[in-house]
């Protein structure tokens, strides 16, 4: 059997890391993993290779492009290419980006079985591109691998129901194999206490690239921050329109830093008291962690969570109160195992796909 695994992006690295470990154990699967060049960061994804003795990409298309149109294009036409070269039985496609979508298209055209993994994932508003490339791909997808029930009913709705699996997801394996390598180092040279602060990230273009949201956000960070340490690795777009618009002193109390890798993240995450926070990873994150989260967006792909009460969507300017509301609750209300599966989605997936 041969898969032929399209990747663009780093979460897309990560999961691919748990796939390729597990497809390591069969001797009759061959794995070919083409890199589109969306997007990749040899910085931030070195560890998955030292740990996960993750193999680099057989290819790399270098695609780099500034509309989507024109790098949705340009993969589906090389990605082409790859696949009638290869010949693969099935291409094994991840998530919702650019790179997604093409491969999606590419295999589709050619008639070749797709595997789509974090299948069902359905979010507002609709005319996102993250949400078009996860639609697309998930019409056109042979197998359907969904991360939670509610994946599995998003598909239903739409009339999708052969080839649909829930195996849990993937990220939760991720999670779980890399647990005793999280680096709390610099929990420690911070002086932080455990679940004495708070772990905050933004980087959305709808939260960083609109003055009165991001005003509305670092208002309630610093106002937060007077009560308990706040923690805010910033990603260089959020610091970027800081400056712009000159909020600086709007984060008077918070402590920033550097963006961290995914075990200083990890570490930071695990002995927080909560998160804030606008990254979809996150959200699971924290939820495998035992901690609860303000979802600074106007909706999430993992309404799950949302709909246990585990964590709770918020407008920019309502932190405060909204973090006054989690505080009198604590962690342990409405937690909820095994919405994600039991940390084995992987191995669920190539038995399958071997059937």
């Amino acid at each position: 059997m041969k898969i032929l695994s399209v990747v663009g992006a780093r979460p897309q690295f990560i999961k691919e890391a748990v796939i390729q470990n597990e497809i390591g154990k069969f001797h009759d699967i061959k794995e070919v993993v083409v890199h589109t060049g969306q997007h990749y960061d040899d910085s931030m994804s070195g560890v998955f290779f030292d740990v996960l003795h993750m193999r680099k990409p057989e290819y790399n298309l270098g695609i780099r492009a500034s509309s989507h149109g024109e790098m949705t294009g340009k993969m589906i036409v090389e990605l082409e290419k790859v696949m009638l070269k290869e010949s693969p039985d099935v291409v094994l496609l991840y998530g919702d980006t650019n790179s997604t979508l093409a491969g999606a298209i590419a295999a589709s055209k050619l008639r070749i079985k797709i595997a789509h993994v974090e299948a069902g994932i359905r979010q507002q508003p609709k005319d996102m591109p993250e949400e078009i490339n996860r639609v697309v791909t998930d019409h056109v997808s042979q197998y359907l691998f969904c991360p939670s029930e509610l994946a599995v009913k998003n598909l239903e709705r739409e009339n999708i129901k052969d080839g649909v699996y829930f195996v849990g997801d993937i990220m939760y394996d991720l999670y779980l194999k890399m647990k005793a390598h999280f680096n709390y180092e610099i929990v420690e040279r911070l002086g932080l206490r455990e679940n004495e602060y708070i772990l905050c990230t933004i980087h959305r273009d709808f939260n960083t690239d609109n003055p009165e949201k991001l005003k509305g956000i670092l208002d309630g960070l610093s106002r937060i921050a007077r009560e308990i340490d706040v923690v805010f690795p910033m990603h260089p777009r959020t610091r970027k329109m800081i400056s712009q618009f000159g909020f600086e002193p709007l984060l008077d109390g918070v402590s920033v830093i550097e963006p961290v890798d995914y075990l200083g993240i990890m570490g930071l995450l695990g002995r927080c008291f909560m998160v804030i926070t606008d990254s979809g990873g996150l959200q699971k994150e924290a939820y495998f962690s035992g901690k609860r989260v303000l979802v600074v967006m106007p909706d999430t792909g993992w309404r799950e969570l949302i709909d246990i009460g585990w964590n709770k969507l918020v407008d920019a300017g309502d932190l405060y109160i909204a973090y006054k509301g989690i505080a009198s609750e604590g962690n342990e209300l409405f937690k909820t195992d095994y919405i994600y599966g039991r940390g084995n989605a992987a191995g669920q997936i190539i038995e399958i796909l071997k059937m």
